[in-house]
């Protein structure tokens, strides 16, 4: 073989073995590092642009796509201890002229964290409602999508101020008192009994916890390899003093019943989304919104958990669209009555 063939070879050969060799390094000794670049990775080849917006000295992080147009803007709050990325599996089956804004609740990623700040599900409401007024969404009214910790949030927004919202989706919202105890109440009741209340399911410390959680979240059984159960662990450990605080901020008497306190003052259209096997809150929840919010439309999902927006993505995204397609539909027909 002639010689300079022989060293293009060489070139091109160890050209490719630098990444793949990178690739394999981050993944076995830092899978976190990983993880950051697989969500922005994500958030580009969606569309999703991340920004920041300031109220005074508090600052709010986001990702956005596309801008305000005829039809509402639409704006998610993510559950306890996610961020905005974990909507980039719904965003993904939404069209790209939809208006999107997905911000990272109070203390969560880019958010500011503040140990003065009120982490209350009111004070989180407060809070979002800045955010909104900072970048104007609420020139005219959007649809305001919430789950678990964020669905909490979303109905006690959408009762104290009904002018900034058209409409409504929960997706296992908390915030509801149930007659059956989920999987996850019964943990919680079994760790105060034995005074061990600083083991909070859903802050893991190792992998085999973080597992835990993923079993408990998620009716499917996702196969996660043990290196990206780590980059997860990593990825939260620094912040789980926190998720600790907060947790037991919105289980106290003045958040833990938030949205029920609240829903009887909800009076946008509104949606509900349950997967029928959450261990995390009881589906019973859909049935005590569906009775005291005017036609309110439940939709339960057979084999899904608590983890919706990963578990049914699609499904999902088209029952936000139908919904406010129907929205829509009867807006028209009043019109023209």
């Amino acid at each position: 073989m002639d010689l300079d063939v022989l060293n293009m070879f060489v070139i091109a050969g160890g050209t490719l073995a630098i990444p793949i060799l990178a690739f394999v390094a981050s993944f076995l000794l830092w899978p976190s590092a990983l993880i950051r670049i697989y969500y922005w990775y994500w958030r580009r080849a969606l569309g999703m642009q991340v920004r920041y917006a300031n109220y005074d000295d508090y600052q709010f992080c986001y990702s956005y796509r596309g801008r305000p147009g005829y039809r509402p803007s639409i704006l998610m709050l993510h559950g306890f201890s996610a961020h905005k990325d974990m909507w980039l599996s719904i965003v993904k089956f939404l069209p790209k002229n939809l208006h999107l804004v997905c911000v990272d609740m109070p203390g969560h990623e880019g958010t500011t964290r503040s140990a003065l700040d009120d982490y209350s599900i009111s004070g989180q409401a407060k809070r979002i409602h800045q955010f909104v007024e900072c970048i104007k969404l609420n020139r005219r009214p959007f649809h305001l999508v919430g789950t678990s910790m964020g669905g909490n949030v979303a109905g006690v927004y959408a009762a104290q101020y009904p002018e900034d919202i058209c409409s409504l989706t929960l997706i296992c919202p908390a915030g509801l008192p149930s007659t059956t105890d989920s999987k996850f109440i019964k943990q919680l009741r079994e760790l105060q009994e034995s005074e061990r209340i600083d083991r909070i399911p859903l802050i893991p410390s190792t992998p085999e916890e973080m597992a835990d959680m993923l079993k408990l979240c998620s009716y499917v059984r996702f196969k996660v390899p043990q290196q990206i159960l780590q980059g997860l662990v990593d990825v939260r450990i620094p912040h789980n003093d926190f998720y600790r605080k907060l947790f037991l901020e919105i289980v106290d008497e003045k958040s833990r019943h938030s949205l029920h306190e609240n829903m009887s003052k909800i009076k946008a259209p509104t949606q509900v989304i349950w997967g029928k096997q959450d261990q995390v809150l009881d589906v019973s929840g859909a049935s005590v919104l569906a009775s005291a919010i005017p036609d309110c439309h439940v939709y339960i999902l057979e084999n899904c958990g608590h983890s919706v927006v990963v578990e049914r993505p699609r499904k999902t995204a088209n029952l936000i669209l139908e919904f406010l397609a129907l929205l829509h539909s009867l807006d028209n027909n009043k019109k023209q009555a």
